[in-house]
């Protein structure tokens, strides 16, 4: 049975569709998987090779570019210029070098290996060669490393390969052997270039001058559906006028996200593209698994498992020995790796396109795109393993701390981290031209800090040895700037127990925290949020045009509550002290007014309403402000 035909139209394969989508991601999921292979896997399922309840994919996949065609708009729209400045020796360095050497390396591998011809080992050495955005920032993600360091260069080099696509789609078709002379000559060629050009510049100026005003007009009529129709209108309209002019439909609509990028519905655009996006996206993927010809794959499953392999292992070894160019050590440059293996989502658009152009057959296509999927399979457990590996070598190697270096020092007060905290607090010792010393157990940050003129020792607080080579004992103040109660709480224990003649200054983590260093008798502790949430309600209460005199009040009632509460916790516990709270006090209110008086249906029913009758007039007569007390 296809689902094309009968009786039902095109409701009965929209509902195997719909339903194939809402089942796959959430199994691959479940097994630790992108949702990209589970679409895959549904499409092999419910396409020619499996049930066949789909017999041709070219449908699906014809309506499904789309997706493609609104993940070039959003990519477009994300590549503010200020963002790609602050990345640009990461992205242009980085990001380059690695697409390029991988690309080099997989060329004569997909020659002899996979047996293809040198225009489509190019095609297939590029689809390997990119990453998979989805499932390198999804780790990042579950990890919370996305603003770290090797974070931030995997977000590079993804930056990178997406800036690469629109290039790379646009001079593939050249590899084609049809590419022939049309006998156009030079006029032609000229022409060509200026119309393309012209409707560059054209995009460019409607985004700066006329779709602002456009999307301002349009967003006073309130009407969701029609600033998402606007939206949806821009991007394939700008990508039909450059297919018009021989380019791709995708190169229009990055064009378009790239000058909407800057503009003030930037973030609105974006949310009204999504769900399409994925929505689209999915149904592509699962049109790239139905064209998978899984005869093709199960005759060749040792070459494509070995195969994904070594596109895992030699990805994962280039990335690190590139990024160790750009920074010292080798760990970090390992993790940026292990995450970036898997084949990128695009490799689903090249490959198909290699075989449009004639330069992949059916069964080479099939091959690469399995392969492509294998790696994104394999992709997720390498990071793990690699992950798992690094912090068992890390457990197991004693750090070496500059001890060295420490007792060269000759600063009269030390702090002990160099977070965010700890870098404000050393700006007011420095202000006064205190000399100050600064140990700190994050390389990372210690390089990074370093950029600006810091010099940061490397040392752990919780280490005696450390805090020795540092002459704590010397010290006038030791300022405790960590960031977590149990390490924090342990320095101040191993400090006061081997230097209890200096004065400690303390960041307390939460309320437990100070409770816990009060009881510790530190000469000074202070919660990292509870001045700086005092500052901003301050400011809040004088911006919603409170006098000064009663914000003032209000704040010194607040600290004075807050003191109290502390006395009465240190005393009685974390719970104690409630009621120096200031809570909203809920006033019960009838839901419905009273339609009519209450009527006894006894004397002693009397009695009781003539009462709270008397109680309720008692009470409002207490809340008129002439009321006598």
């Amino acid at each position: 049975m296809h689902a094309e035909a009968g009786s039902y139209g095109l409701i009965l394969p929209l509902l195997i569709l719909l339903g194939a989508t809402v089942a796959a991601a959430p199994i691959a999921r479940r097994f630790g998987l992108s949702a990209v292979v589970g679409y895959l896997a549904a499409g092999i399922v419910i396409g020619p090779f499996g049930f066949s309840l789909f017999s041709d994919s070219g449908t699906i996949l014809n309506l499904a570019e789309l997706g493609i065609v609104l993940l070039l708009f959003l990519i477009g729209l994300e590549l503010k210029l200020s963002r790609l400045s602050a990345l640009k020796r990461a992205i242009f360095g980085l990001g380059f070098l690695q697409l390029s050497v991988t690309t080099l390396v997989f060329i004569p591998l997909a020659i002899y290996g996979l047996g293809l011809g040198l225009a489509g080992a190019i095609v297939a050495s590029i689809a390997l060669a990119m990453s998979a955005t989805s499932i390198a920032l999804q780790i990042l993600d579950e990890r919370g490393d996305l603003q770290a360091p090797y974070g931030q260069r995997a977000f590079a080099i993804l930056l990178f390969q997406d800036m690469a696509v629109v290039p790379i789609l646009a001079l593939i078709p050249l590899l084609s052997p049809w590419q022939v002379n049309d006998g156009g000559g030079f006029w032609s060629g000229a022409t060509k270039a200026a119309e393309v050009a012209g409707i560059v510049i054209a995009v460019f100026l409607a985004g700066r001058y006329l779709l602002n005003p456009v999307f301002q007009l349009l967003a006073r009529s309130n009407a969701r559906e029609v600033m998402t129709a606007a939206a949806l209108l821009v991007v394939i309209g700008t990508g039909l006028a450059l297919q018009a002019a021989g380019m791709s439909m995708g190169l229009g609509a990055f064009l378009a996200g790239l000058v909407l990028a800057e503009s003030s519905y930037r973030h609105e655009l974006e949310a009204d593209i999504e769900p399409f996006r994925g929505l689209l996206l999915a149904l592509f993927f699962m049109g790239i698994g139905m064209s998978i010809d899984v005869d093709v794959v199960r005759q060749n499953a040792v070459l494509l498992v070995a195969g994904a392999i070594v596109v895992t292992l030699l990805k994962a070894g280039i990335i690190w020995l590139l990024a160790m160019l750009f920074r010292k050590g080798r760990t970090e440059p390992l993790r940026t790796g292990a995450i970036m293996t898997s084949a990128g989502e695009f490799a689903f658009v090249l490959i198909p396109l290699g075989l449009s152009i004639v330069v992949l057959t059916t069964k080479q296509a099939s091959l690469v795109t399995a392969l492509a999927g294998i790696t994104m399979l394999i992709g997720p457990p390498f990071a793990t393993l690699v992950e798992w590996l690094r912090k068992r070598k890390q457990d197991s190697v004693e750090p070496v701390y500059d001890t060295a270096g420490l007792e060269q020092t000759h600063g009269s007060v030390l702090i002990i981290g160099f977070g965010r905290f700890g870098q404000i607090v050393s700006q007011c010792l420095l202000a006064q031209e205190i000399d100050v010393t600064v140990i700190d157990n994050d390389a990372e940050m210690i390089e990074a800090v370093a950029r600006f003129g810091f010099k940061i020792y490397y040392g752990d607080g919780a280490r005696l040895d450390v805090l020795r080579a540092a002459h704590a004992d010397k010290m006038r103040l030791i300022a405790v700037c960590t960031n977590g109660s149990e390490n924090t709480e342990r320095i101040v224990d191993i400090i006061q127990a081997n230097f209890p003649d200096t004065k400690l200054y303390v960041r307390s983590f939460d309320r437990a925290s100070t409770l816990a260093l009060l009881g510790k008798n530190v000469d000074y502790e202070i919660r990292e949020t509870f001045e700086s949430a005092i500052s901003f309600g301050e400011a809040t209460l004088a911006g919603l045009g409170v006098d000064e005199e009663t914000v003032n009040e209000i704040v010194s009632d607040v600290r004075s509550r807050d003191r109290e509460r502390l006395a009465l916790q240190q005393a009685g516990g974390l719970y104690a002290g409630v009621d120096k709270m200031r809570r909203v006090k809920p006033k019960p209110e009838p839901l419905t007014g009273k339609k009519r008086e209450s009527q006894p249906l006894n004397p002693e029913a009397k009695v009781v309403i003539e009462k709270e009758e008397r109680k309720e007039k008692a009470a409002e007569a207490a809340e008129r402000p002439d009321s006598i007390p």
